[in-house]
């Protein structure tokens, strides 16, 4: 069976695709399955590389980052050829998406590879597109009570017709300090930390700049846990991991571009804190129409409340991620999470009508 591994794309979380890409072709076991990597470019261009009959090394990862990412032009050759999606149909076939943030965690790419009618891991269209928007999330999460800090929606017209008003409004119904997030975007990209009227006015123009919707958010004093998913109907759920942020507030700078976090697995809490975040995140899951994988973030003050800060469903797979990890503690290995994902992606495509993979 042919795995077709689809990774790059031309958000902020490129290198990040990339390194959940490399991870799990360590992780594939090559006497079931072969590899085909499909690499998209910054610029949109999809490049499919040699297939893979083993693990790629260290010093040959050019297949999955340099050797790719030559455009194709009469002047310049590149290591891939342009890929043709009919070549998705072929028979006993996978799709394994990890393009992370815009196009590729948001529902589109989701959406293209439901009308070709493949198995693929992960979330589908509703799922996919409700995690990445956060104001949509939100809404959807609050109908079931799920518990949330104060926020503030806001449209970017709304914002150029009336800034005053908005500004009095989240004034008016949030406290110092609050955080200025994109409703669609990831991994902390174009988020802000804001402690004055004027530090809000900078954020939000920065937050407008990746997104005509933003979420101005109540800032709390908490630590910030994780816990992981995987399943179709039947869901399993991880003990909580903990971002150690020592007080910090993380950007996708701090997160990714430097020394990341550290990660205390399992999370020092209470039973009683852990089995709420872990109900939480399975009635999260079901509400968007969770299927394959997802984590759930939290927030938990120092009086044991707890607050549901997002789901997300394209996750960070690279070998140190909190995803991985967190159930690599449950006792389910690398290898183990990557055939897991690729039979959840059998099993959901079985399960739609008039499919008889």
């Amino acid at each position: 069976m042919q795995i077709y591994l689809i990774y790059g794309g031309h958000s902020a979380e490129h290198e990040i695709s990339i390194a959940s890409a490399f991870a799990v072709t360590q992780a594939i076991d090559y006497q079931q399955y072969s590899v085909i990597p499909i690499y998209i470019s910054k610029d949109g261009l999809w490049l499919q590389g040699p297939e893979l009959f083993a693990p790629v090394r260290q010093q040959l990862n050019l297949q999955l980052k340099q050797g790719l990412t030559s455009r194709l032009s009469e002047q310049k050759k590149s290591s891939g050829i342009p890929f043709k999606f009919d070549r998705f149909k072929a028979a006993d076939a996978i799709i394994f998406p990890l393009v992370q943030g815009k196009n590729g965690e948001d529902g589109k790419l989701q959406g293209l590879l439901e009308t070709l009618r493949v198995p693929y891991v992960g979330d589908g269209v509703l799922a996919s597109a409700v995690g990445m928007d956060k104001i949509a999330s939100k809404m959807i999460f609050q109908q079931i009570n799920l518990p949330q800090v104060p926020y503030v929606a806001v449209l970017k017209n709304n914002w150029l017709a009336n800034s005053e008003v908005i500004l009095t409004r989240a004034e008016g119904s949030l406290l110092y300090p609050m955080y200025v997030k994109p409703a669609n975007s990831g991994s902390s990209v174009g988020i802000s930390q804001v402690a004055n009227r004027d530090e809000l006015v900078e954020a939000i123009k920065v937050a407008f700049r990746y997104d005509q919707r933003i979420l101005i958010e109540q800032g709390i004093e908490a630590r910030e846990l994780e816990v992981g998913l995987l399943g179709n109907g039947k869901i399993d759920v991880t003990p909580a991991g903990e971002i150690m942020k020592d007080g910090l507030f993380f950007d996708y700078s701090s997160k990714f571009a430097t020394k990341r976090p550290t990660l205390a697995i399992p999370a020092d809490i209470d039973s009683k804190t852990q089995q709420a975040m872990q109900d939480y995140a399975k009635r999260a899951f079901a509400i968007i129409g969770g299927h394959g994988l997802a984590r759930c973030d939290f927030f938990l003050t120092a009086n044991g409340d707890v607050f549901l800060n997002e789901i997300n469903t394209v996750l960070d797979l690279s070998t140190d991620a909190m995803f991985p990890r967190l159930w690599q503690a449950a006792g389910m290995s690398f290898a183990q999470l990557v055939e897991e994902l690729l039979e959840l992606a059998l099993e959901k495509f079985r399960q739609q009508p008039n499919q008889k993979k």
